[in-house]
């Protein structure tokens, strides 16, 4: 692969990339569908068509176990990774059905349901110290801070560390989008996830001294009775809990916000129509999902897609959001529908590697946007849409650096 061969980084890490991708999306998912890129961290091939996309995402030979004896993590995190990264989202099945049945009946849909009293509590808590502002950012005020108090909530965090563990969260997850050099932004995130493994190392100790009854509580005791797991992976699967179990579904909300704010006559036909909303979930998470590319894969062989050949060991990035916009499965794709018929998006990946949480996530996408069309009637972007702040184009997320808003009460 040459360098003439790529889709150059100028095309897909630009501020006009990170506000509207989808334009991009669809002219590769016409000319290029298996391309090679360029990218700031690493080169890639994407793959941008629905079928292959959903294909590529239980394809064998893409394997997601990047700490294996190739070591392919140092070229996509880094040396410093392994603490924090090496769970059971960058693994392969057996490694990966060990890792997963541990923690699969914490999230089992009817134990998810059994916290929807409680998860609406901390909804109207939040928009409670919003309405008086007449105004808010909505980033900042509910769409962070609900998610990751659910999260810290059923592991076991502290509610006097969930201020902190925030703050690293979002030092790592706003990673390029401040001012300083690249060098002090990366040294940054290296003292963030420094500090929360050893804030997760200390916490699961503590856990194991004074059991409770959590989701790291049943860790130990998984560890402590049958060895199923490591302590190095009973910490790093702690981190990917809190860490996905937060920020797709802040990302989400704030995404769907937006795409309701600027799509007034959806944002009015579901508040007519609230029946509407589960629907509507599945729509905006197909319109603007917050995952664009599905976690990295490794090519463990050649392999042929479109008559593209993808050379053993290269990094392959399935297009989640390129793919949910592909004509070929979703008539008029670039159309937000509230009442489109549910079909079969990628929102929450295919395969294996599904999202363990999408009950979760669906409960608390429902209770927070039937809250917020609720309470705040005359909710309304407080800037112009070409002010507001994004993650940088180069982040694995889309999602929004911040949302103000205005209603009134």
């Amino acid at each position: 692969m040459t360098d003439d061969d790529k889709v150059p980084a100028a095309e897909l890490y630009t501020e006009a990339f990170a506000a509207d991708p989808y334009p991009t999306f669809a002219r590769l998912r016409t000319e290029r569908p298996v391309c090679p890129v360029g990218s700031p961290r690493f080169d890639s091939w994407l793959i941008t068509g629905f079928d292959d996309a959903r294909a590529a995402l239980t394809d064998p030979r893409l394997s997601k176990d990047l700490y294996g004896p190739d070591q392919h993590y140092l070229r996509i995190f880094g040396p410093n990774s392994e603490g924090l990264n090496r769970n059971m989202l960058n693994s392969d099945p057996p490694e990966h059905t060990r890792l997963r049945r541990v923690v699969s009946q914490a999230f089992a849909p009817r134990r998810i349901e059994a916290l929807r009293p409680r998860v609406a509590v901390i909804v109207d808590q939040l928009i409670d110290k919003i309405i008086p502002q007449g105004e808010s950012d909505l980033m900042h005020d509910f769409a962070i801070p609900l998610p990751m108090t659910v999260i810290c909530e059923l592991l076991g965090v502290p509610p006097a560390d969930h201020g902190r563990v925030l703050d690293w969260t979002q030092v790592i997850r706003t990673s390029g989008s401040t001012s300083r050099p690249p060098a002090e932004e990366r040294a940054a995130v290296q003292e963030a996830q420094l500090r929360l493994h050893h804030y997760l190392a200390d916490l699961v100790r503590a856990k194991r001294d004074d059991p409770a009854d959590d989701i790291i509580g049943a860790l130990v005791r998984a560890v402590d009775q049958d060895r199923t797991l490591s302590e190095a992976e009973l910490v790093t699967t702690t981190f990917l809990l809190l860490f996905a179990g937060h920020q797709t579904t802040a990302d989400f909300l704030g995404n769907a916000v937006l795409a309701l704010l600027t799509h007034p006559e959806q944002l009015e036909l579901l508040r007519a129509t609230p029946r509407l909303l589960p629907a509507a979930i599945e729509e905006l998470l197909r319109f603007d999902g917050p995952l664009p590319v599905a976690s990295p894969r490794i090519a463990t062989e050649d392999i042929d897609y479109q008559g593209v050949r993808i050379p053993r060991g290269s990094i392959v990035g399935v297009a989640i959001n390129a793919a949910n916009h592909d004509p070929g499965h979703f008539a008029d794709p670039d159309r937000l529908d509230v009442r489109r018929v549910r079909g079969p998006h990628l929102g929450f990946g295919h395969g294996v590697h599904y999202c363990l949480g999408v009950s979760l996530a669906r409960m608390e996408a429902e209770l927070a946007l039937s809250a917020l069309l609720r309470r705040l009637p005359g909710l309304r972007l407080g800037v112009p849409l070409a002010e507001v702040r994004r993650l940088p184009a180069a982040s694995p997320f889309r999602g929004l650096l911040e949302l103000p808003v205005t209603f009134t009460v």
